[in-house]
Formats: C-alpha cells, sequence, structure tokens
C-alpha cells in the first residue's frame, strides 16, 4: 500500500497514535486581529506580557495595538503596505504586529544580527518603506542609516524606557530630522470609521527564510496559514491539566523568527496566558524564569538547551513547575535529548517544521521509540509524504529514502515575487521541503538530511547529521558540523568540524575514526577533521554548514589543503 496509509485509508499515523491530538477537529482558522480578541477572552483580562519590572495586560495590549494601528492609517498607510519591524524582544513587538494586521498592513520582520546587506536586501525586497524601532544606539543607528541610504521614507521610534529600566544600554537621543516619527506621536490618531477588512487568504507577513545559501527569499503567509499553524499546534495534546490561561511561557528565543513567533506569541496569545518576555538569551535569566518564576512552559533551540544543561550540571534547576519543553529551529543531537531529559524530568518533545509551514510540521507523540533522526508524525490537518528524489510526482515506498512533502493550511503561498522559485516549490499541490527523510509503517518520521547538504562518496549518498549525530556521542565534542569537501578518490568526503568541551583536550583524526568505526559504515567516517573555538551560526542560532563549505570551496581554489588542523 502508499506509505502512510492504511487499509481503511486513515493515514497511518492516525491508526498508531489515536489520542496524539482530536484529529477530527475544526481549525480554527481567521485573522490576526480574531486571534488577539480570542486571547483577549480567555485571558479575563489578565496579563499578556512580563518584561523587566513591568506587565503588560490582555486589555492595554489590544488598545495599544489599536492606538497604533490608527496611527498608521493617519499616516496615510494603503492595506497591503508593507511595514518592517526592527525591534529585539519588547512588548512593542507584539504591540507593532498586532497594529499591522488591525491597519490591514503585511509586515517583514527584521533581525538585529542581520548584517547591513542583509537588512538592505531585504527593504529592497519587500519594498517596505517604513520601519519602526527603539533609541536603543544600536537598532536606531543602524536604521538612521536606512533613511540616509534611501532605502525607507519613515522611520518610526519608541522609547526603550517606556518598558522599564533597561541594562542593556542607554537610549540615543532621537534626532529631529525628517522622516523620523516618535512612537508616541502615533498614538494620539483617531480611530477610522471602518478598519480595513481583512481576510484569512490575505497576505500579512513576508518572512525571510534562513539564506544559507545565497541570498534569503521572502515566504509569503497569510492570516490563515499564521492562525492555522496556531490552531494545529493548539490541537495536539501535551498531556497537562494546566488551563492554557494559567501557562506561564518563557519569552526568550527572538520573535522574528517563525518557531517563537508563532510557538511562544501567537499561541501564547491566542491561549490568554503570560509570556515571560526577555530580551535576550541568558541561561541565569532562563533558570530563574523555571525555578523561581515557575514557567510552566519554555520553547528553545539546541544551542540554548546546551546552555541549560551545563548550567544544570553545575547547579541544579527545580523543574517541577514544567509541562511542556520543546526544541525546533534546528535538528537536537539525539544523545543530548536523553541528557535534557533526565534534567527536566520529562521528555524533552521535538519536532520538525520550517518557515514555509508558519513552522508546524511535526511532534513526536507519546509512545514512539526514541531513535536518532526520528520527527514524528504530522501535526493535526497536515499532510506529509516521501517522494522520490528523482521524479518528486512519485511517493515512495514505506522505509524508502526521498525528499519530504507537507501539505495544509499552514503552508505558504509561494516566495515574494519569485514565481520561478515557487514552481519549483511544488509538486501537485505539495511543498517539497528540500529536507531527506523516511517514513515507517506507523507513519512516523526520520529526518536524515537536507537535500542540499547530501554528500556523494564513492557513488554512495551520506548524510551529515547521520555522521554528527554518533560524533557528539564523543564525550569530549561541545558541538560538530559535517560537510563534504572534494576528494580526489572518492570524489567527496566527510569532513568534520569540532568544538570540544570545557577541559577536554583534542584528539586526532585516528582516534575519531575509531571511536567512529562501530557507529557508523565505513563510507561515512570523516577523513578531515578541524577543531574551532566555536562554530558559525545564522541569527536564529542555527548552526551554517554552508558557511565552512565557502570555506573549504575558496581554501581548495588557491590551493589549501584538507586533513586535521
Amino acid at each position: 500500500m502508499p506509505s502512510g496509509r492504511s487499509e481503511a485509508g486513515w493515514p497511518a499515523w492516525r491508526r498508531a497514535f489515536p489520542d496524539a491530538c482530536d484529529w477530527d477537529s475544526d481549525l480554527e482558522i481567521g485573522t490576526l486581529s480574531d486571534l488577539l480578541t480570542a486571547g483577549c477572552t480567555a485571558s479575563g483580562g489578565g496579563p499578556a506580557i512580563a518584561f523587566r519590572d513591568r506587565q503588560l495586560s490582555y486589555p492595554d495590549l489590544a488598545i495599544q495595538a489599536d492606538r497604533l494601528a490608527a496611527g498608521l492609517l493617519a499616516m496615510g498607510l494603503a492595506p497591503d503596505t508593507v511595514v518592517a519591524l526592527y525591534l529585539p524582544n519588547t512588548p512593542l513587538h507584539p504591540i507593532a504586529f498586532f497594529a499591522a494586521a488591525r491597519a490591514g498592513l503585511r509586515v517583514v520582520l527584521l533581525s538585529g544580527l542581520d548584517a547591513p546587506r542583509e537588512l538592505a536586501h531585504k527593504l529592497t525586497t519587500t519594498r517596505a518603506r517604513i520601519v519602526v524601532t527603539l533609541d536603543q544606539p544600536n537598532y536606531l543607528a543602524a536604521a538612521l542609516h536606512f533613511l540616509d541610504d534611501g532605502l525607507i521614507d519613515t522611520l518610526v521610534v519608541a522609547e526603550d524606557r517606556a518598558w522599564g529600566p533597561s541594562t542593556e544600554s542607554q537610549p540615543q537621543a532621537l534626532p529631529q530630522r525628517p522622516g523620523v516619527v516618535p512612537f508616541a506621536r502615533l498614538l494620539d490618531a483617531p480611530a477610522p470609521a471602518a478598519w480595513p477588512v481583512r481576510t484569512p487568504d490575505d497576505v500579512f507577513l513576508l518572512q525571510f527564510t534562513g539564506g544559507t545559501t545565497g541570498l534569503p527569499k521572502a515566504a509569503m503567509l497569510t492570516h490563515g496559514n499564521l492562525t492555522a499553524a496556531v490552531a494545529i499546534y493548539r490541537l495536539w495534546n501535551n498531556h497537562t491539566d494546566v488551563p492554557s490561561r494559567d501557562n506561564r511561557v518563557v519569552g526568550i528565543l527572538p520573535l522574528f523568527h517563525i518557531y517563537a513567533l508563532t510557538a511562544v506569541l501567537l499561541c501564547t496569545i491566542r491561549d490568554g496566558g503570560l509570556i515571560l518576555l526577555h530580551q535576550r538569551f541568558d541561561v541565569e535569566a532562563l533558570a530563574h524564569d523555571i525555578a523561581v518564576k515557575r514557567a510552566t512552559r519554555v520553547y528553545g533551540v539546541p544551542t540554548m538547551w546546551f546552555a541549560l544543561l551545563e548550567r544544570a550540571t553545575r547547579v541544579p534547576i527545580d523543574c517541577s513547575s514544567l509541562n511542556l519543553c520543546m526544541s525546533g529551529g534546528a535538528p537536537l543531537p539525539f544523545e543530548a535529548q536523553a541528557r535534557l531529559g533526565r534534567v527536566l524530568g520529562q521528555p524533552l518533545q521535538v519536532g520538525w517544521g520550517m518557515t514555509e509551514t508558519a513552522p508546524a510540521g511535526t511532534r513526536v507523540p507519546d509512545g514512539a521509540e526514541a531513535r536518532p533522526g526520528l520527527i514524528g508524525v504530522p501535526l493535526p490537518g497536515i499532510a506529509m509524504r516521501i517522494v522520490a528524489l528523482d521524479d518528486f510526482s512519485r511517493e515512495v515506498a514505506t522505509g524508502e529514502v526521498g525528499e519530504i512533502a507537507i501539505r495544509g493550511p499552514n503552508v505558504f503561498l509561494g516566495y515574494f515575487e519569485k514565481p520561478e522559485a515557487t514552481r519549483e516549490a511544488f509538486c501537485d499541490g505539495w511543498f517539497l521541503t528540500g529536507d531527506i527523510g523516511r517514513v515507517d509503517e506507523d507513519g512516523l518520521f526520520d529526518l536524515i538530511d537536507r537535500r542540499k547538504n547530501m554528500i556523494i562518496s564513492g557513488g554512495f549518498n551520506v548524510y551529515p547529521t547521520v555522521i554528527e549525530d554518533a560524533i557528539y556521542e564523543h564525550p569530549d565534542v561541545a558541538e560538530v558540523i559535517v560537510i563534504g569537501v572534494p576528494d580526489p578518490y572518492r570524489g567527496q568526503s566527510a569532513k568534520a568540524f569540532v568544538t570540544l568541551r570545557p577541559g577536554a583536550s583534542p584528539f586526532d583524526l585516528a582516534a575519531l575514526q575509531a571511536f567512529l568505526s562501530d557507529r557508523i559504515g565505513r563510507h561515512e567516517i570523516p577523513r578531515g577533521l578541524e577543531f574551532r573555538e566555536s562554530l558559525p551560526r545564522s541569527p536564529a542560532g542555527k548552526l551554517l554548514a554552508s558557511v565552512l563549505v565557502a570555506e573549504e570551496t575558496s581554501r581548495a581554489a588557491k590551493g589549501g589543503g584538507d586533513g586535521v588542523r
């Protein structure tokens, strides 16, 4: 039978895991303004965001979003005008986000970690001529360059001190110059006679992909995509007795990233819960939120979980208040999942998703036997399958390796003003993710690697994540990236870039090969090893193999060698 289907026609994952969620429930799909209204009702008027020494209630969040929306409309912004949010994690972010939704605008999220070239690319690509930012020096200085370079026409600047004393930096004086508009001034505009009408099918968010190869593309996510993703997550059974409105969710991931935007901000707001918001990641602040503020949910990325694991090794953390700990954004090594589960007192939940899926995709259900690479079953409302690498219209048999394809109400419309890239990304209505995987007879999916990362060595397909998972079992390894490098005999071979745990000593290539000899195949054994003080990362914290590929390509072009360094 086709993979993922039972004889009765039900998806295999539904047959194998009937209690994973309410598979038959309708999805609550609407606009983002609808979502905020529902959250306000669910909250009973309680606090939405705790930040520094202040709290922002649900009524105040809605009021301030409406006031800013009125101010944006009073500036003459037409429906679908793109507004760029160049903000760290502060209450201004959700206020501006929901204000844009209320005003019928579109949003593009900019990262404070982006280089000037990347920021210019995102502004020009989306034609965002207005930016909302803070008067923190690092943000304001960069945003003023947008004006100087003619990239934007208007810069809306809010005062950081409005949210309490900051340890980040002293605010910068607001320059009196054309194009600069104080945020407070926009809040005085009268409400319009009628708000712009938006539907779930309207594009709202132009969210850039990671851009690990070349310049990033802007994925077009609609109101319906985002609210569908929230509804999909909410239907999953997290087996907790804590009412949704009583959840205290750690907001330590950057809201400019789709993972935090949906899982932390939008899901918590829809539930009427409280976000314990932080401007940046700090492991001591995270430990304090868990042990003292009694956080109930933590969403993190692997680098954050590694830091918490190291912190808990030194000083134990009372994690008894937690009912959900989730890792996403990038694969987490299997060995680290087990260690973190012991620290947290419960399994660390893992799943898979992409910017293009807003980012709902899969979760690992209770009862599934843990294994390296397991990403679980599709979330409710989502369908997934494995297609042949040489024929995307052909679904492969259960257990065979191919490309993961997905469809559902959360899947994006396409890439903004890139029709060719959009056509290439879909086949028969299925989004081709670029991820290599397989599915078993229970509908459980494994992620093997990104298709573009695959190494062809001596005619064999070699997947870097398989090698990385094995290297992570080495007691001295902190982090690792494996890439393919030119090999005169094999065509390509694997090379490992490693950072060591504190106090560990470097080992040689032969020792690594011996360690891996009974863990992976001979064709997968690395032929090169290099130790680094740190490994390259994206602004969202993902380890970037592409940077190392570019370095090796440049080195090879200059006649550089390879091996142990």
